[in-house]
């Protein structure tokens, strides 16, 4: 065990909590994609249930003042009124595939005098955006309307200024035109008579899982790889970090062999060369002396 004992030091307590912190966020993360599939998927089984279901009266399922709750989204609506066209607001910022463009909101007065916002559809629109009087107009006198229940959106971004706004908000859209609305709004389904030039209909939702299991599953994978990792390591350090020799010595290589001196490194050397004439006279000298000893 005292080959462990690395574990207990500053560093690999430091990477431990790294890592720990690593996979408890990435199972967050797995559980957070998840639970939005949960929810795409009671919303689809909603749409898909009030698309079965049919059209009821607009006063049944809304009313001035009281918010949308979330079982009622989607539910498919019908009334009848006349179009407010000059109090139409501009929801500015809806881009539909790379195009810029807006969506046309329109209160369609009651007979209670109560107003239901309506959201006509799509308009497109160059850089500078539209006003009011780009929009087409709905068509004039009374209309029946049915429509998808949409619940208000939330934030800075529901603020009016001068009949636009980036998000739509019964309340505030309601106190910018000085109207009592009903609580919520409704995305066009169909409208008797039909306009002129109508607008490009509402985009529904895809009624899909979309890609968020397989989110998910790329989150805990990549939390299970973090701690996959760790455990390798304190392996790879207990062999002795040194790759497939493990504790074993690495073999020791070869000496380099001495490279030969090529004939210009010979010619710029500082030594002189060996004079062939010294090399002959030692050797008579050597063959005098050896006939002497004879």
């Amino acid at each position: 065990m005292h080959k462990l004992r690395f574990l207990v030091s500053r560093r690999w307590i430091a990477f431990a909590l790294v890592v720990v912190f690593l996979a408890w966020v990435a199972w967050r993360l797995g559980e957070w994609q998840f639970n939005r599939l949960t929810d795409r998927q009671e919303r689809n089984d909603i749409i898909q249930r009030n698309e079965k279901a049919g059209a009821d009266p607009v006063t049944d399922v809304l009313a001035p003042g009281r918010p949308v709750d979330a079982v009622d989204e989607w539910r498919i609506v019908e009334a009848t009124g006349t179009y407010a066209v000059e109090d139409t607001v501009i929801v500015r910022y809806r881009t539909r595939e790379g195009e810029a463009g807006v969506d046309a909101v329109v209160p369609l007065e009651l007979d209670d005098g109560t107003s239901l916002l309506v959201d006509r559809g799509w308009f497109a629109t160059d850089n500078r955006g539209a006003s009011t009087a780009d929009v087409p107009a709905p068509p004039e006198g009374e209309v029946d309307v049915t429509g998808w229940v949409r619940r208000d959106a939330e934030g800075d971004s529901t603020a009016v200024a001068d009949q636009s706004t980036r998000a739509i908000d019964s309340e505030r859209i309601g106190e910018a035109l000085g109207r009592e609305v009903l609580g919520g709004w409704v995305d066009l389904r169909s409208e008797s008579p039909e306009p002129a030039t109508p607008l490009e209909p509402v985009e529904l939702p895809e009624l899909d899982d979309g890609p968020h299991f397989f989110y998910g599953l790329q989150w805990w994978f990549f939390g299970a790889l973090a701690i996959f990792g760790f455990f390798y390591l304190i392996y790879d350090e207990w062999r002795g970090g040194r790759g497939p020799w493990g504790n074993e010595s690495p073999p020791t290589p070869e000496p380099a062999r001495a490279r030969r001196r090529t004939w210009r490194e010979r010619l710029d050397s500082d030594e002189d060369p060996p004079d062939p004439s010294e090399g002959a006279e030692q050797a008579a000298v050597d063959r005098e002396h050896h006939a002497r000893q004879e």
